[in-house]
C-alpha cells in the first residue's frame, strides 16, 4: 500500500493481507529530490503487460513517471517527466485495445464553487510516453490540453476530478472522482485540534458516472458531465455465480470447500478435473474467475462457455507454456489463441481471468486488480458452430484454487457523443468587424481602454491593471447582450510571453461578478520560468459559504491549446429555475474544429453585458479580428 504525505513524499507498507497489520517503509518517493520538479503527491500504480510495474505522482504542475523493482516496493528507473500544465495532478493509468490511457486532472480542486477541476485524458504507445490529447497536442507542451473527459455542465456539481477507473461485473468501465455540490459546497468555519480555523473547506463527496470509449477516446457519460438523480447502477451481481462464501449449491464436480484470510471460501481442486454452473449461460456475457495454482499446478482454466463435451470455450493459465492460452473446441476440432505472461509471473498469487465475448468475437484479459492493468490479452474469432450458450466453469491439470466465478451480460457500448451546441444565425446588433479607423463605437468604455481599430481589427495593448476581488482597474469594453440564449465569438491573435498577461471575452456584470474567457499566459510551477499560454475561463462572484455571501472570489477553468491565433467562444443560458447564469466555454485553433469545455455558474443579480478585456501585465497586443454574437439552436 503506497501513501503520501501533505507534506510531499510518497511511502508505502506492506502487509500479510489486504487488511494488515501493515510495516511502514518510510519513503519512496522522497519529499524533495525525486527527480520530478513538483509536489510528490496523488500517487498511483499500473503494471503493465510484461509485469513491469510503475509508479506515478506529481502536482502543481508536472506528473513524472518511473519504472518500478518486481515486486513494485521501490522506484528503481528514472524518472521521467510525462505530463505539465497549470496545476495538472492526480495522474491515473490505464490500457485500453492496446493503448495507455493517462487521466488526470488540472485547474483548482478544492475551492467550494470557484473550483475548476476537469479530469482530462492523453494516450501514448508506452507508459512513460509521449502521450498525446485527440488534436495531437502532447501533454509536456506549454499549454492547457484539450481531451476532456469530465467537466463542470452548471446542473449543480462544480470542480469534478481526481479520478480512478473501475471496470464492473458487465464489463462497463466506471469513472471514480470527486466533486463539489454547489447548493452547499463548503462545511463554513471548522477548527482544527491544532486550533486554527478554517473557514472555506471544500465538501467532496465521492461520485461515480459511466466511462464510454468513443472513437479511441474515453468521456463520461458520452460528454454529458456529472450525472444527477438516479442512474443505472454498475453492475455488481453476477446472473450465474458464485462466491463460495456460504457453499457451493448450483455447482456440480468434484472440487471441494476451503477458506484462508485473504479470499475467505474458495474451491480448491486436483487432478485433471472441471466444476461447472448448473445454470447456464447465453449470448454475449462478460464470464470471470480469480484463479493460482498450487505449488505441482500446470494449469488453471476459466471454461467460458460448455456447451457439452464436445463443444468447450476455456482460457488457461498454462504454467507450462507461461502463457494465457484460449481454446475454442468444436466437435473435436481446436482453435487456439496464446499469449504470453510475464516472465515474473507469479502463478501461486490470485489473478482475475475475464473474458468478454460479442457475437463471434472473444477477449480474455488476466490482471491482479481488475483497475484496467491487464497483464496479458488474448483476442480470437470464434470458430462456426461455437457454442453460443452452456455452463461456465473452472478447470484444472493439477492443484489449482478458484473463486469469485460468475456471468453476467455483457454491457452495451455507448458509440456516440452528446451532441456538441449548435450556433443559428448571427446577430448583427450585437457584433462588430472592427472596419474603420480610430476608437471603436457603439461600445462603452470602462476606465478608458487604449483600443483602436486598424486593418479591418481592434488592436488592444495589454495594460498593468487587473480585475480581480478588489482590484479592479482594468479598462473594459462592453455592449449589450442580446435577451435569451445567445453565443459569443471572437477571433483573437495574442503575443504574450509573460505572466499573467491575458486577453479575451468577458460576460460582466459589474466588476464584482463576471465570467471571462481569455488567453493567458501563466508561469509553469518550478518551470525555471517556462510559462503555459493557456485557455482560461474564469469567474468572480460572491462566496457561497460565507453568512452573507459578501466575499468575493474568483477562479479558472482551463480548455483547450492556445495558440498565437485562438477562437474563443461564450455559450450563454439563464438557468431561471436556480436564477443563475450558466455559461459554457469553446475554443478552437483553426476556426472550425472546436473544443467544448465545461460550465460557470454564477448566480443573476442583473443582465450580463459583452465585453472584452487586454490587461494584467503591460508589455503584449491583442488583435481582435471581430466580435460575433449568434442564436443558438441546440445547447
Amino acid at each position: 500500500m503506497t501513501y503520501a504525505l501533505s507534506t510531499g513524499g510518497v511511502g508505502l507498507a506492506t502487509g500479510p493481507h489486504p487488511t494488515g497489520p501493515w510495516t511502514d517503509h518510510g519513503m519512496i518517493v522522497p519529499a524533495g529530490g525525486s527527480g520530478c520538479p513538483t509536489g510528490n503527491i496523488d500517487q498511483a500504480m499500473f503494471t503493465d503487460v510484461n509485469g513491469d510495474n510503475y509508479l506515478y505522482w506529481g502536482s502543481y504542475d508536472t506528473i513524472c513517471g518511473a519504472k518500478m523493482n518486481a515486486e513494485a516496493t521501490a522506484v528503481t528507473g528514472p524518472v521521467t517527466q510525462i505530463a505539465r500544465g497549470r496545476r495538472m495532478e492526480g495522474g491515473f493509468v490505464v490500457r485500453h485495445d492496446d493503448r495507455y490511457y493517462l487521466f488526470y486532472s488540472d485547474a483548482g480542486c478544492c475551492d467550494g464553487a470557484f473550483s475548476g477541476y476537469t479530469v482530462k485524458v492523453g494516450r501514448a504507445d508506452s507508459p512513460l510516453g509521449p502521450f498525446t490529447t485527440p488534436t495531437g497536442v502532447d501533454l509536456m507542451d506549454l499549454t492547457s490540453k484539450d481531451g476532456i473527459v469530465l467537466a463542470a455542465s452548471g446542473n449543480g456539481w462544480v470542480g469534478p476530478g481526481h479520478n480512478a477507473v473501475q471496470t464492473d461485473l458487465s464489463g462497463q468501465d466506471w469513472l471514480v472522482y470527486h466533486a463539489i455540490p454547489s447548493s452547499a459546497p463548503e462545511f463554513g468555519p471548522v477548527t482544527t485540534t491544532w486550533g486554527t480555523t478554517i473557514s472555506n473547506l471544500s465538501r467532496r463527496p465521492l461520485m461515480i458516472d459511466r466511462l464510454d470509449w468513443i472513437d479511441g477516446w474515453p468521456v463520461v457519460r458520452a460528454g454529458a458531465g456529472p450525472s444527477t438523480g438516479a442512474q443505472p447502477a454498475p453492475v455488481t451481481t453476477w446472473t450465474v455465480g458464485g462466491t463460495f462464501n456460504e457453499g457451493k449449491a448450483g455447482w456440480t464436480g468434484p472440487w471441494k470447500l476451503a477458506s484462508d484470510p485473504d479470499s475467505l471460501g474458495h474451491l480448491t481442486g486436483k487432478g485433471s478435473t472441471s466444476e461447472l454452473s448448473d445454470d447456464l449461460v447465453r449470448g454475449d456475457v462478460r464470464v470471470e474467475a480469480d484463479l493460482r495454482l498450487r505449488e505441482s499446478g500446470t494449469a488453471a482454466g476459466l471454461i467460458i462457455t460448455r456447451e457439452n463435451g464436445a463443444k468447450d470455450i476455456t482460457a488457461w493459465l498454462d504454467r507450462e507454456r507461461g502463457e494465457l492460452v484460449v481454446t475454442a473446441k468444436v466437435h473435436g476440432r481446436t482453435t487456439t489463441a496464446r499469449s504470453p505472461l510475464p516472465s515474473t509471473f507469479d502463478y501461486g498469487s490470485w489473478h482475475n481471468v475475464a473474458a468478454e465475448r460479442r457475437g463471434d468475437a472473444l477477449t480474455v484479459s488476466v490482471s491482479a486488480d481488475r483497475l484496467g492493468d491487464p497483464v496479458a490479452i488474448v483476442s480470437m474469432t470464434l470458430p462456426a458452430d461455437a457454442p453460443a450458450s452452456g455452463a461456465i466453469g473452472v478447470t484444472t491439470r493439477g492443484p489449482a484454487d478458484a473463486d469469485n466465478v460468475g456471468a453476467a451480460p455483457l454491457y452495451r457500448p455507448v458509440t456516440e457523443r452528446v451532441p456538441d451546441p449548435v450556433l443559428g444565425r448571427r446577430l448583427p446588433a450585437y457584433s462588430d468587424e472592427f472596419d474603420g479607423t480610430g476608437s471603436p463605437t457603439g461600445w462603452t468604455k470602462v476606465r478608458n481602454p487604449s483600443a483602436t481599430l486598424s486593418n479591418g481589427s481592434l488592436v488592444w495593448p495589454t495594460q498593468n491593471a487587473e480585475l480581480f476581488q478588489g482590484d479592479n482597474t482594468a479598462s473594459i469594453l462592453l455592449r449589450d447582450a442580446p435577451q435569451g440564449d445567445f453565443a459569443v465569438e471572437t477571433k483573437l491573435t495574442f503575443d504574450g510571453t509573460k505572466g499573467n498577461q491575458q486577453a479575451g471575452l468577458l460576460l460582466y456584470e459589474n466588476d464584482d461578478r463576471w465570467l471571462k474567457l481569455t488567453h493567458t499566459v501563466l508561469p509553469l510551477n518550478q518551470g525555471n520560468g517556462a510559462v503555459l499560454h493557456q485557455t482560461e475561463f474564469g469567474k468572480e462572484g460572491p462566496r457561497p459559504g460565507t453568512t452573507p455571501p459578501t466575499a468575493v472570489a474568483n477562479a479558472p477553468m482551463f480548455g483547450g491549446p492556445g495558440a498565437q491565433t485562438t477562437w474563443l467562444r461564450l455559450l450563454y443560458h439563464y438557468d431561471q429555475e436556480n436564477g443563475e447564469h450558466d455559461v459554457r466555454m469553446a475554443s478552437s485553433t483553426d476556426g472550425t474544429h472546436w473544443i467544448w469545455g465545461g460550465t460557470w455558474s454564477l448566480p443573476r443579480t442583473g443582465p450580463v453585458r459583452i465585453g472584452l478585456i487586454s490587461m494584467n501585465a503591460a508589455g503584449a497586443t491583442a488583435t481582435f479580428d471581430y466580435l460575433r454574437t449568434y442564436e443558438v439552436t441546440s445547447r
